[in-house]
């Protein structure tokens, strides 16, 4: 095993040691964008079929 560590290592180290909570901070917001509830696909196709199209050119009187 090499001993080198590059700069990024060294920095991402020293960083986690000076601010312990920021990984469970980095957590709790991956939470809020990634870890979702499952989909329910009854409540999907109901917004599906409630969706109303859209005009292609939207400025149009037509």
């Amino acid at each position: 095993m090499s001993l080198y560590k590059s700069e990024i290592t060294q920095f991402l180290e020293e960083l986690k040691t000076q601010k312990p909570e920021l990984e469970a901070q980095q957590r709790q917001g991956r939470a809020l964008l990634w870890d979702k509830d499952p989909i329910d696909l009854e409540e999907r196709a109901r917004a599906k079929a409630a969706r109303v199209p859209q005009k292609p050119y939207v400025y149009s009187l037509d």
